[in-house]
């Protein structure tokens, strides 16, 4: 089991880096925001999990290991594969995973591309009660509407402003991926972000 790697990247994809560590490169899948952040160059430092199959070694890399644990706890929800599960912590952060299965709702789930309703209700069954989640003094996790949730009340707002729902969840989804930590926690700054994304133009050519 490789369960870390630490070395120089000397590629970079959209979703994968290569980790030069003792003469051997190590394609290492990982989320667009690892992906984004890294640089050839970089020293580079992942945990890791190996997936084996019958005709092929997989790694995927996470920057930390609470982000790991997750990946794992997804492995062994039914109807979850490496991608998909890799796929969940693309699009939700740990906390916003642990804030969702705590109050039971599947919603955010259901945003993550190849995660079907009858998935995303499997996750959060199979994941209750699993999730421990180190939060910074002076946070709260009192449920999906302090994080998982606040997504979904923008993509609300964009909708009660004239765009439509699908377009609304897109920019909100592109945002969220991108914008700070501090900004994902916040429904006025998340949508401050997105609206400046959309642009008045767009708005006005999407109907209500």
């Amino acid at each position: 089991m490789i369960s870390s790697v630490r070395g120089t990247a000397v590629h970079v994809d959209a979703d994968a880096v290569v980790v030069e560590v003792g003469g051997v490169g190590l394609h290492v899948a990982v989320t667009p925001q690892v992906a984004r952040t890294t640089h050839v160059g970089d020293a580079v430092t992942l945990h890791t999990s190996l997936i084996v199959r019958e005709d092929t070694l997989s790694l995927f890399g996470f920057q930390s290991r609470e982000e790991l644990s997750v990946f794992g706890l997804l492995l062994g929800v039914t109807g979850v594969g490496p991608k998909s599960a890799l796929g969940v912590l693309a699009t939700l952060t740990v906390p916003q995973i642990a804030d969702a299965v705590a109050a039971d709702d599947d919603a955010p789930f259901r945003r993550v591309s190849g995660i079907g309703p009858k998935t995303a209700k499997l996750i959060v069954l199979q994941l209750a009660g699993k999730i421990a989640v180190t939060r910074p003094a002076g946070t709260s996790g009192t449920g999906a509407a302090d994080s998982a949730g606040i997504p979904a009340q923008v993509v609300q707002a964009l909708v009660g402003l004239g765009w439509s729902e699908r377009i609304a969840a897109e920019a909100v989804d592109t945002v969220a991926a991108d914008a700070p930590e501090s900004d994902r926690a916040s429904v006025p700054a998340l949508l401050r972000r997105t609206l400046a994304t959309l642009g008045p133009a767009r708005k006005e050519t999407v109907g209500g």
